[in-house]
Order: C-alpha cells, then structure tokens, then sequence
C-alpha cells in the first residue's frame, strides 16, 4: 500500500503528522499544513481514537486478573497501534493476525 501523511489533532488544539497507508474507498478530507503541503485530515483527535482501544485493554487485563486460580502480582499487556485518517486507531495485525504479548508475574510474599 502507498503511504501518505495524516494530520491528527490533540484535544488542545495541538496538530502533528502521521504517517498513515493510503485510505482505499474512504472519502478524506484534505488540508494545507504550514509548508503548504496537503495531507490528510484525521476524522477524530488523537484522544478519540486512542479512546476506542481503552475497553479492549481494560478488558484484557480483567480477565487476565479475575480468571487466574493464584492472581498475579503484575500483568503486563502489549499490542501495536495503528492510526489511520479515516478510521482513527485500530489494534495492528502481524501477517494477518493480531498479537497480544502478555507477561504475568507473581511475587512471592516474604514472611514477617
């Protein structure tokens, strides 16, 4: 797929540049930054499309908690992001599938 940069907004006002595949099929609104290139247009802030992952997280990490017999001490949950313009961030995918690394760690309890 072909590349091309994407313009994301912070709830602020604050603007930076993505680089983003190409949207195929989706209408996306362009407009000229600074050096009068254009680029993309995301349709949601960066907060907003951060937001739709929050749950899947959440979710993980719940699960992981409540459905260990012994409960871990930590949990440690990974996955890559990607931003698009048009649908904001989606979880990336690894040849097809998507990867979540998970670590669990227990500490042992030291007696008083």
């Amino acid at each position: 797929m072909n590349k091309e940069i994407a313009q994301f907004s912070l709830e602020d006002g604050t603007k930076f540049l993505v680089e983003v595949e190409k949207p195929e099929g989706v209408p996306v609104e362009r407009v000229a930054v600074n050096t009068g290139q254009m680029v993309l247009q995301a349709k949601q802030t960066f907060e907003e499309a951060i937001d739709v992952v929050k749950p899947v997280a959440s979710a993980l990490i719940t699960r992981l908690r409540r459905g260990l017999t012994t409960p871990a001490s930590e949990v440690e949950v990974k996955f890559g992001l990607k931003l698009t313009a048009a649908t904001g961030a989606i979880i990336a995918s690894v040849g097809g599938d998507v990867n979540f690394e998970i670590t669990l760690k227990w500490k042992e309890e030291k007696p008083s």
